[in-house]
Formats: structure tokens, sequence, C-alpha cells
């Protein structure tokens, strides 16, 4: 193959928003109802203002060269679904041109390609046929597609009743071993397992070893970086970088997370709270902090607040409230807990500071929104401050047998585990050994149905 495997010039695409009217409620056909769809016609005819206007894509420029792997990344909205599927031919440019040396093999959502009619067979055999391959030559990948997918079973089994797991599975096997010469791959291995991520993974390396061209849209940093050698990075339509993906993804970190992690009241007048307490200062800071200022699972954190006691002799305790993006609270802390007694201690009128500290590898990845608390008489809140403090959790690091994507739950903690050996024979099949803690060994066995011991 000569020349880019891919050439994106000035690519761009421009939607137009459309504007619903109300129809005026009421009895029968108004003036209103009847000059509506004149209305509309003389809308659709005329130049749409710049409000209007919804630029996906702006003048978008980059090359791929074949054999190579490349990560796009950016946040939602930022115009990475748009790229693949104009590159797809999916959708027609609004204006610039992608040049595509080869055929093109792309994964692009769970539904996307199949024919939810056709059982898994027929379906691997009409994307052959989309992609201009002869049956003779699916006929001799079919079997490595298959057990790629692991959906023996269910092969003759129309492709509507397979579940999302299933159905990725078999996408991405017919996408990855028909022989395209360009895949491209969106975010949708985050549905599968750990184990099928990992199969993914490694397929797209071999992909790439064997000459062909991986485009791979993804949010995970991690993924994108072992994979990839070049990231393109698009923020609001526009290209960003493109480069080195350690460098360009360190960029990314820097800028694209806009976090609260500090705010400051300069005098008791200003700042929020009442007649008894005013915040100061809030702040989260990782232990130690990272050159580009981000928080990651492996950051330890302290959590600090400065307030103004205004009453003497009251017994203030502060707190933090954790919430997660999808409003489920993780967890409650406060300055209490770090009490060696149960007796609130009556603090003197002045400024104080209180420091919490989060270890590491408690949190899991993603937005946490803080609600600054305080309590008086041992849990009565007198005051709250809602989002005090807002920041993201990033996934940087490799564990040992997670998978890439991000798990369920608020909190991710890496626990302390231990594994040992109890009876290296094979278990009998009438008896089990329980370890007693001492020299030998004790056996119990089941009693035949009917009989109860003593």
């Amino acid at each position: 193959m000569s020349g880019p495997a891919i050439e994106v010039q000035n690519l761009s695409k421009v939607y137009r928003i459309g504007r619903r009217t109300e129809r005026r409620k009421g009895r029968g056909l108004g003036l209103e109802d009847i000059l509506s769809p004149f209305r509309y016609l003389v809308s659709t005819l005329r130049p749409p203002s710049e409000s209007e206007l919804l630029w996906a894509l702006k003048d978008v420029s980059f090359e791929v060269e074949p054999g190579e792997a490349i990560g796009v990344i950016g946040r939602n909205g930022a115009g990475k679904s748009t790229l693949l599927k104009l590159l797809s031919r999916i959708t027609e440019p609004t204006s610039g041109r992608a040049l595509i040396n080869g055929r093109v093999g792309s994964l692009l959502e769970v539904g996307t390609g199949f024919h939810p009619e056709l059982t898994g067979r027929e379906n691997i055999y009409l994307s052959g046929a989309i992609l201009g391959m002869r049956r003779v030559e699916v006929d001799r990948k079919f079997d490595e597609i298959v057990a790629f997918a692991e959906v023996e079973k269910f092969l003759d089994t129309p492709v509507k009743r397979y579940s999302s797991g299933m159905y990725v599975r078999l996408a991405f096997a017919v996408a990855a071993h028909l022989e395209p010469e360009i895949l491209l791959v969106d975010e949708v291995l985050a549905v599968g397992d750990a184990a099928f991520q990992r199969k993914c993974l490694g397929k797209m390396g071999d992909v790439a070893t064997e000459g062909r061209t991986v485009l791979f849209v993804s949010h995970n940093l991690v993924a994108v970086q072992s994979l990839c050698r070049r990231a393109v990075w698009l923020e609001g339509g526009l290209l960003k970088d493109c480069g080195e993906s350690g460098q360009v993804v360190a960029e990314y970190l820097s800028t694209a997370h806009k976090n609260k992690t500090e705010a400051e009241w300069a005098s008791p007048e200003s700042a929020p709270g009442n007649d008894k307490v005013r915040i100061h200062k809030v702040a989260v800071r990782p232990e130690p902090g990272r050159p580009d200022g981000s928080i990651t699972m492996e950051s330890p954190l302290a959590l600090e607040v400065e307030y103004w006691n205004l009453v003497g002799g009251t017994d203030l305790q502060v707190g933090w409230r954790f919430t997660t993006e999808q409003q489920v609270v993780a967890f409650t802390t406060s300055s209490q807990e770090g009490r060696a007694d149960l007796e609130p201690e009556p603090l003197l009128q002045g400024l104080y500071r209180s420091v919490c500290r989060i270890p590491a590898d408690l949190l899991n990845e993603g937005g946490y929104r803080l609600m600054l608390l305080v309590f008086q008489n041992r849990g009565k809140v007198i005051f709250r401050l809602d989002d005090a403090l807002v920041f993201e959790v990033l996934n940087l690091g490799k564990r040992p047998g997670f998978r890439y994507g991000r798990e369920q739950g608020a909190l991710r903690p890496r626990l302390p585990w231990t594994t040992r050996p109890i009876r290296t024979a094979p278990p009998s099949a009438v008896s089990l050994d329980v370890d007693t803690g001492a020299s030998e060994t004790s056996s119990f066995s089941v009693p035949p149905a009917g009989q109860r011991s003593g």
C-alpha cells in the first residue's frame, strides 16, 4: 500500500439545530395552528443563524500510515464518533474529505452492521459480502470468528436475541478477522468483560503488526497508550493535538478535566456560613502531586478546610460527603472520627484548620462532588456547602486481573488478600477435611436423606 492509509483533509460536519414550536392549547384550530407549517417551511429555506449550527467537526486534518494504530481521545461530544462515522461512510461531510486507502471494517456501536432478524451465521456472511469478500474467503475465516466470539451454541439464533456482550463479541470477531486493511473501533469494548477486553486489545495489536491500520476511539487512556503509538485529541469538534500518545494524553489530562479543587474567601463577612461558622478555605490535593495536577486512583488525597469559629465554647466538627456523578452517596466522614474520645471539645473563637487524608486505591475512577458539612452537638448539621469541591479521579495505572474500563461502584479499594492450600490431595467424594488449627484434621460426611444426627 502506497501513501497514507487514512488522509483527513479539513474535514467538517455541521448540524442544524431545529427549533420546536409548541402548539397553542385550546379547542379547535387557531390562526397560529394554521400558519405554523408555513412558518416552518420559511424557516427551513432561510440561511440558519450561527446559534442554530452545531459543528460536530470543524477543519480536522491528520494522516494515518499503513500498519499504524492510532488512538482518538476527547470528552463526550468532542466529535470522536462523528469522525468514525464519516470515515465509515455512514454520513457525508459538510466540507473537506477523507481519503481511505483500503477496505474498512468498523465496530462503532452495539447494533451497527448486523441485521437483527438474521442469525449469527448469516450475519457473518453478510458482513463479509459488505466488505467485498467472496464466500470462500469468509469460509476460510469462519471457524476463527466463531471460536473468538464464543457463540457456538447461538450461531443459528437471530442476533436480536443476543445479549449486548454476545453481540459485541461476534461483531468484533467479524470486523477483526475478515481482514479489512483498516479497522475502526469505537468505545463498544467497554461492554465486554475483562477476558474479552484482553482478547480484543491483543487482537488489535496483532492486526497492527500484520500491516493493517487501527483507529481506536476510547476514554480509557491506559488502553490508548498501551496499544497506540500516536493519538489524536479532539475538543469541541476541533483538532486539539496530534502526536506521540504519551505526550498527547499528558496534555489532555492537564487541561481537559475542569476540576474545582480549591476555593478561598478572604474575610468572614463575604464567606459562606452563618452566625456560628464561616468558611475560609477548602482544598483537595494529591500527595505527592503529579506534574499535570491530575488526581488518579493511586493518589493519596489531603482534604483541607479552614473555618472561622464565631462563637466561643462551641463543639464544632466538620465533615465531607462524597457523591458520585450518578448522585450516589459514596460515604461521609467527619473530624470527630479523628478523636480518641467521643466527648466533644469546645473550641475558642478563631480560625481553625482540619485535614482529612484519603488513602490511595480507595476511590474508583470518575467524578466526585464533595459537600462540606459543619456539625454541632455530636451530629446536628448547622451548615452545609454543596459542591464545595469537584474533581475527577483518573485510572492511569495497570492493576493485575482488572479489565480495561470502569468497574461498577463508587469505591474500588485495593484490599489485602491471601490464598493458601488447605489440602493438595484430590478432594474426597464423601468427606471434607476441616482445618481445626491442630496438627490433625477431622472429617465429616453428609448423612443419607432421611437420617438426622443425634
